[in-house]
């Protein structure tokens, strides 16, 4: 077998189940299977939910549930994640949905999970981590709203509008709403969202969405309240599996949503993970494999009709909680949604689409945390700019808009925050003087001679600003950059120094470097700046040999009438 096989078999058991996911799940069963029992129930609702307002149906969000939810709980990187359907995913999905029909959400929900795989095999887990917690707080809070505007057709009984806008479709169905009052599904809606809303604050380990659907559902029958539209008939069991939907000459035209939906899958998953590990004592989840997985799950989902999967951290925090400590808890809650798509459609089938409204709507007011979007505005004023902009986009555009526009606003704060440190400052020539001076010469040095210390980065957001203070000396005969606390130096720095030397080269000043370090020669030698200090030698290890060069000069301009002595680099700071 060759080398480069070998590493990639070597890399493929790394992402594979092991036996310590097998003893895990030994350790204790018993609290798994009722860890995952408890989770189904309160998925339940949101599958069937998020399928609807996908525009797939509730089957579609229930073969989400039972395929993806399996495959992640095996194949994932984390012990505690639950995956499924999920609100994010569904403010994505709407416009494809309408844009290129059910047949293409399932294309892109197939190549979203090819790229998932790819991305897991080339280490790309890592960097999620970078994304700054204001845009995630951000696209949250603007994901939660979007959520509930999505709602407002079905808690009013009134057919979805035309549109994939979410505030469009939102003020087209109030519109059909004062035309034709429902109010049997907005007291529907209401009372679900109220019943889960009250029973989380009064008794938050009983999962009251599914208690509020049943008593709607029950309420709906009873009464006879033909105005509550039910979900409608739904399949016995999953459909087989089927590559029907593929249109191979589409596939072009689908990249770009699916590029959306692969990082969208990658961000949300890795940060519910996130979430699970500190929910926990000892958890850590491994986030290549839980691409890995979820790529997998994404992969399967679309040929049984299901629509793209991330981890879900709602349902997740509910498994963390109720006691689950393996995937058996996982794996245990799409066996059961799986037993009741099975044995239970008919009954689900009548559940009235006003009251999964109301579910979705108190979840997306559950997922607004008030005292820590309070927290990150008053933090800083960047903080708040990133999270007000992200959020907003969402509701305008759409998330992925919303997350690249939070990423680079938070990237140029971030820059210029950084640029700011970056300092030139001019220090007295005492301390690196010896006392061979004579009070004369020491006078006309210092008239003659300025140093300047370049602390911080000197890179393209910062370099531009320290040429116009350099190049804004004047009346001295030699300039010392002292370049020791230099932290870090980029091509367009290079570029800067070089050009502001050059200048102050042409005014007859001469400039002299001291303290270059190692790690910056390769920018400033490829760019030519090290051959323009090394002209008549005015680079220097340290500052007390640049200022004998300078005394040196001056004695030969004319400047000085005492012949060149040698200094000696006692000084009261160190000799860069």
């Amino acid at each position: 077998m060759s080398t480069l096989a070998v590493r990639a078999w070597s890399r493929v058991r790394t992402l594979l189940p092991g036996r310590d996911d097998l003893t895990a799940a030994r350790r204790d069963p018993k609290r798994d299977l009722l860890a995952g029992l408890t989770v189904a129930i309160v998925a339940l609702p949101l599958a069937l939910g998020f399928g609807v307002s996908s525009g797939l149906g509730a089957e579609a969000g229930l073969a989400t549930a039972v395929v993806a939810g399996a495959l992640a709980a095996v194949f994932g990187g984390s012990n505690l994640q639950v995956s499924g359907p999920t609100g994010a995913m569904t403010v994505v999905l709407v416009p494809i949905v309408a844009q290129y029909g059910p047949g293409g959400v399932l294309t892109v929900g197939l190549i979203a999970g090819l790229m998932l795989v790819a991305l897991a095999f080339a280490r790309a887990g890592r960097y999620m981590s970078y994304v700054p917690a204001p845009v995630v707080e951000g696209f949250t809070l603007g994901i939660a709203g979007v959520i509930g505007l999505q709602q407002v057709p079905n808690a009013l009984g009134v057919d979805k509008p035309e549109g994939d806008k979410v505030l469009v479709v939102t003020w087209r169905a109030v519109e059909e709403f004062v035309k034709a009052p429902n109010w049997t599904a907005v007291a529907l809606a209401g009372a679900v969202a109220a019943v889960m809303l009250l029973g989380a604050r009064w008794r938050p380990a009983i999962p009251f969405s599914i208690v509020a659907v049943i008593g709607a559902t029950v309420a709906a029958q009873v009464l006879h309240l033909d105005a509550a539209k039910p979900i409608g008939d739904l399949p016995a069991g999953l459909p087989a599996p089927s590559l029907a939907f593929l249109d191979p000459g589409a596939l072009g035209s689908l990249l770009a949503p699916a590029v959306a939906v692969a990082a969208l899958a990658a961000l949300e998953s890795l940060l519910s993970a996130s979430v699970a590990d500190g929910m926990t004592v000892g958890q850590k989840h491994d986030p290549d494999r839980e691409l890995f997985g979820q790529g997998l799950a994404n992969i399967a989902a679309p040929l049984f009709g299901g629509v793209p999967a991330t981890g879900a951290i709602a349902r997740t925090a509910v498994n963390v909680r109720t006691g689950a400590g393996s995937r058996l808890a996982a794996l245990t809650h799409a066996a059961v949604l799986a037993a009741i798509v099975f044995a239970a459609a008919p009954l689900v089938s009548r559940i009235p689409l006003a009251a999964l409204a109301g579910v979705l709507i108190a979840t997306a007011v559950r997922m607004v945390e008030v005292g820590s979007l309070r927290a990150m505005a008053r933090s800083t004023r960047s903080d708040a700019v990133v999270l007000i902009l992200t959020a907003v986009a969402t509701l305008a555009l759409d998330l992925v808009y919303a997350v690249l526009i939070g990423l680079v606003v938070a990237g140029a704060l971030a820059l210029r925050a950084v640029a700011k440190q970056a300092r030139l400052d001019q220090i007295p020539l005492k301390a690196d003087l010896s006392g061979e001076h004579s009070a004369e010469e020491h006078a006309l040095l210092a008239e003659h001679i300025v140093a300047y210390r370049v602390d911080g980065p000197l890179f393209f957001a910062a370099a531009h600003r320290f040429l116009l203070e350099l190049s804004e000396v004047a009346d001295v005969r030699v300039v010392i950059l002292r370049m020791s606390r230099v932290s870090t130096i980029d091509a367009t720095g290079a570029l800067v120094l070089k050009d502001a030397v050059a200048k102050l080269h042409r005014r007859g000043i001469s400039v002299m470097a001291s303290g270059i370090r190692a790690e910056q020669r390769q920018v400033l030698d490829s760019l030519g700046v090290l051959e323009l200090l090394r002209y008549e030698g005015r680079e220097f290890a340290s500052t007390p040999e640049a200022i004998a060069a300078a005394r040196a000069h001056l004695h030969g301009a004319g400047v000085l009438s005492v012949p060149a002595q040698k200094t000696t680099t006692t000084s009261e700071e160190p000799a860069l």
